[in-house]
């Protein structure tokens, strides 16, 4: 696997931009960006395909994209607290479920979100990135990323001479810029606690079916089966989904299918008017009558939309029209007649919700509906497992997390990951949740923390993409805010009074991940303010190679660094305890730009520094991208691009040495030897550090110790590296 190619990789280091220096690219380096910035090339989600390729495309949505919505069936009703429910109490439960599906799912996702696309991908942190990109509010450079876009930036360049006034106070405030940071790191983590908790419902919930047919069995021995299910899956995981995934679509699909037909029969037979309650009286009236706790039942209903946020986040694997197609044609449709089958059977056996799944199949069929359910389930598993390997990794991509260890598992699909530490600890909990709180309700109220607080960090971050990037009329904006907000924020107030009830389950989890990350995140920002002010420019590399006590010797050399304008002050430190520099030296850093991929074309770009035998060299990538820097062919890589700088540059000055003889060096200091130097660095706490400053940096201590021997971020160890220690000043 080769880096051109977008391989799999390990990154040393994450380059990171100067935050007082947004009007260059490289400062000190000049490196020549502005090819880059004309042509990135993106991997838009939205490319014209032709019509029976979106039609498989939507085909294959169905075992990726919404395996946990449209299973949600199994576990809805059951996770509801329903006490004694009467005729108008399902038709409006039914009512809001089927309003909750068109407007968040079918308007906010389908066709709002989608839009929303940052080159294709979306996400939490697509969302981000783009409000980075447009405006100067993230740490990471956004100049240099300013690529052409998709849909969602089709008003940028008028942007770009009149800013929002919205904007300008995230430009301004340190605060609000922070308060972004945090929601953007609090989706992510109730992302992974989703991970966690729909393996545990989504096959808690399918294995369930048991005790119907055998009410022998308790409840402890579904419990265990489910565990067992579990730990099972969790052990495929390294294998990858390569050599199964093909059986996924047609599993979901035949769930699909089987499920709405079943809801049809139901109708037919139990209660054939349902369909008046999509009338929004009986959303009023089911309030009206109960009150306080027709609010508390939200807390169940709102498990109805989970997995709606994949239409969004797995974008990037697909296309919008895909999605809309399977999701507007398929799904909703499906999820709508199950729905209206489970509540009319409900009207005629009240007193069976706690099972509203199984009891509503026909015994008839019975035994394979709980075939293709418990199959559908492992499958919506699978899914959110996949999606919380991706997350880890962009998130590590994006240095908010610890380095993990993340393998590619597929040569063909560059999305399809896995991070042994991440699954172990994910089957860790998941089991832990079933045997905990084998109780479903009490899994749901969790479930539906997680849900209802993704949802509405989405509507937050849309509504400031609405009003800074595409300048959408206020009273549009005002109008899908408070739909939205209004909606979601109830939803998220009734799941708030679950937290005694399992409800703490997810705020737990994100709080241990959200200060592993925000720990993470502010010791890598006070090692990268050290390293800015203490780097070191040309003129003082001119004069350290320019000491007779400085030996330049045969050989090739690479520098990691993570800064952008101007040197390492590694450099400073090996120089001084080395007394000697390779003639042949090469600054490399990885520059991190704010899109999906970077063409492998563009993916290294070089630069003669105008000191015999000292190079720059700029690794970019984007954040959907996979990079290899290890072994000769990463070197070979770099040397040929080297190579063809020089040959291309035909106007050098006089004074450098000829075309042939740098060439020939080049290919003579590989031969004589590589090195690979980075800087193993510590922080040197001084007296006058507050104990915030000395909890943290000991805290990041911690991390990048245990962090630091499995080096490898995405799966390929670094080339052995020389490390040079450094104290960094608290």
């Amino acid at each position: 696997m080769d880096l051109q190619s977008g391989a799999a990789v390990a990154l040393p280091e994450l380059l990171i931009d100067s935050a007082s220096d947004t009007s260059h690219h490289l400062d000190c380096l000049h490196f020549p960006l502005h090819n880059t910035t004309d042509s990135v090339m993106l991997q838009s989600s939205d490319n014209k395909t032709g019509r029976w390729s979106n039609l498989l495309l939507a085909y294959k949505t169905l075992g990726v994209v919404f395996g946990g919505l449209v299973t949600s069936p199994l576990y809805v009703y059951p996770s509801m607290h329903l006490n004694s429910p009467t005729e108008e109490d399902y038709l409006g439960i039914y009512s809001i479920m089927f309003w909750t599906l068109t407007l968040i799912g079918v308007v906010k996702y389908a066709c709002i979100a989608l839009k929303a696309d940052d080159q294709g991908e979306g996400g939490t942190f697509a969302l981000y990135s783009l409000l980075c990109r447009n405006i100067n509010i993230g740490i990471l450079s956004s100049k240099s990323s300013d690529v052409n876009s998709s849909q969602s930036r089709c008003v940028l360049n008028e942007d770009n001479r009149q800013k929002s006034r919205l904007g300008k106070v995230f430009e301004t405030s340190m605060v609000a810029r922070r308060a972004l940071l945090f929601i953007a790191m609090l989706g992510t983590c109730m992302l992974i606690g989703d991970g966690i908790l729909t393996p545990a419902i989504s096959v808690l919930s399918a294995m369930d079916g048991l005790r119907a047919p055998f009410p022998s069995i308790s409840k402890s021995l579904v419990e265990a089966l489910s565990a067992v299910v579990l730990f099972i899956l969790f052990l495929l995981q390294k294998f990858g989904t390569s050599r199964v995934s093909f059986l996924f679509s047609p599993i979901m699909g035949a769930w699909t299918l089987s499920t709405p037909l079943v809801g049809i029969y139901s109708i037919i037979h139990h209660y054939p008017s349902i369909f008046k309650a999509l009338s929004p009286y009986y959303i009023f009236h089911f309030f009206w009558r109960n009150g306080k706790e027709g609010w508390l039942m939200l807390g169940g209903t709102i498990l109805c939309i989970t997995g709606s946020e994949a239409l969004f986040a797995d974008l990037g694997h697909f296309n919008r029209s895909s999605i809309q197609i399977a999701f507007l044609f398929t799904i909703y449709p499906s999820l709508i007649l199950t729905y209206a089958g489970q509540t009319a059977y409900l009207i005629k056996n009240p007193n069976d919700h706690m099972d509203g799944f199984y009891k509503f199949i026909p015994k008839t069929i019975y035994w394979p509906i709980f075939i293709i359910a418990t199959l559908a389930a492992v499958v919506a598993s699978q899914s959110l497992i996949s999606a919380t390997f991706s997350v880890i990794k962009q998130s590590v991509v994006l240095d908010y997390f610890p380095r993990v260890k993340v393998v590619h598992t597929s040569s063909n699909k560059e999305g399809e990951v896995y991070s042994p530490e991440v699954n172990y600890i994910l089957m860790v909990f998941c089991i832990a949740v079933i045997l905990i709180f084998g109780d479903g309700q009490d899994i749901g109220n969790a479930f539906g923390v997680v849900v209802s607080l993704v949802m509405l960090i989405t509507t937050i971050l849309l509504t400031l993409v609405m009003i800074i990037i595409w300048r959408t009329p206020s009273l549009l904006v005002a109008l899908y805010f408070i739909i939205f907000f209004m909606m979601e924020g109830v939803y998220v107030s009734a799941v708030l009074t679950k937290i005694p009830e399992g409800g703490w389950i997810p705020f737990a989890i994100s709080f241990i991940l959200a200060f592993i990350m925000f720990g993470w995140y502010y010791g890598r920002q006070r090692k990268i303010q050290y390293e800015l002010t203490h780097k070191i420019d040309l003129g003082r590399l001119g004069m350290l190679l320019s000491d007779p006590s400085v030996q330049r010797v045969p050989g090739l050399c690479f520098f990691y660094t993570k800064i952008q304008n101007g040197l390492t002050p590694i450099l400073g430190h090996y120089t001084k305890n080395m007394r000697s520099l390779h003639k042949v030296t090469i600054f490399t850093t990885l520059r991190y730009l704010l899109v999906p991929k970077v063409s492998p074309h563009e993916r290294i770009v070089v630069k003669e520094l105008g000191l015999r035998g000292v190079y720059a060299c700029v690794i970019q990538y984007g954040y959907a991208d996979s990079l290899n820097l290890e072994g000769d062919n990463f070197v070979s890589q770099v040397l040929d691009s080297l190579q063809e700088h020089i040959e291309n540059c035909s106007s050098l000055p006089s004074d450098h040495m000829p075309v042939q003889e740098e060439i020939s060096e080049l290919s003579e200091a590989k031969t004589a030897g590589v090195i690979h130097v980075r800087g193993k660095a510590r922080f040197h706490i001084g007296k006058s550090t507050s104990f915030f400053d000395r909890f943290m940096l000991a805290f990041y201590e911690v991390l990048h110790k245990n962090c630091r021997p499995a080096l490898p971020v995405l799966g390929v160890p670094l080339p052995q590296c020389l490390e040079v220690g450094m104290f960094y000043e608290a």
